[in-house]
């Protein structure tokens, strides 16, 4: 399998807190990682070293074996990899098609322009093929600020994907989401995803949304990754519970089966 992301030794520190250290990971095509941990065990960290949101305090971020440190999100963004956030970064005053429109504009054109219009009959027909794989058509003309929360994210991750990344980094999907419509949220997210082929690497809190996507999971603790491999393993492993999890997780070992039964720890 080609490696799309790989790190080494990566680190970052704020002062003397280390929120971040020795991170070696490698994410792979095709792959659906899950990643786990407590708030402040530097899942994000990581995510935002990775975009180019944060820049490390000393290791290697490599991207299909090129470096792209010191590259400003946009140029991480336009490398092939894309991200969603935890709090959805959208213009809440305009409508949801305005939004994918602008999504469209910076891809095309890296630099939006008052001379160069955004809407045109192309645009207009992608910015609608888009929302309709997301399952969100009908809120097309409606201003962000009065969508729900769940329609929010699924238009945060569908103009994160206006790019069409490589790699898709999810910073908590599912949160604020009613839990009667996560699972719907999840599997139109993970349609769309298998359909273009991009890995995709998200942070979750919600044990059952892990168990049921990701076939990979990653364990944080203390800015570091605990633990590493098929996400069956790592969910039923005793230092994850009493580390990161803090009870015993009844998984289903042929839910999320995987070949690789390798699991490596920090």
């Amino acid at each position: 399998m080609t490696v799309l992301i790989e790190t080494r030794a990566l680190a970052r520190n704020f002062g003397a807190v280390t929120a971040a250290a020795d991170i070696n990971v490698s994410i792979t095509a095709g792959e659906i990682v899950g990643v786990i941990g407590s708030n402040g065990a530097g899942k994000t960290t990581f995510i935002n070293m990775v975009t180019g949101y944060l820049p490390p305090s000393s290791g290697e971020i490599l991207f299909k074996g090129k470096s792209i440190l010191g590259k400003s999100p946009r140029k991480v963004m336009h490398s092939g990899i894309c991200r969603s956030f935890q709090v959805a970064q959208l213009f809440p005053e305009l409508t949801v098609l305005d939004n994918v429109l602008i999504a469209y504009g910076m891809r095309n054109k890296g630099i939006l322009s008052m001379l160069t219009p955004l809407s045109n009959k192309q645009t207009i027909q992608q910015a609608t093929e888009l929302l309709e794989e997301y399952g969100i058509t009908e809120y097309i003309a409606e201003t962000v600020i009065t969508l729900p929360q769940g329609v929010r994210k699924l238009l945060d991750i569908a103009m994160a994907m206006v790019g069409k990344p490589e790699v898709l980094l999810l910073d908590e999907p599912t949160s604020g989401v009613a839990i009667d419509d996560k699972f719907e949220l999840m599997d139109t997210v993970m349609k769309a995803v298998r359909k273009s082929g991009a890995a995709v690497l998200f942070v979750e809190h919600d044990m059952e949304v892990i168990a049921r996507y990701s076939t990979r999971l990653m364990a944080f603790y203390d800015g570091r990754v605990l633990a590493d491999g098929p996400t069956n393993q790592i969910m039923n492993d005793e230092k994850v519970q009493q580390l990161v999890t803090g009870h015993h997780l009844e998984i289903n070992t042929d839910q999320n089966s995987n070949t690789n039964s390798e699991v490596t720890y920090a």
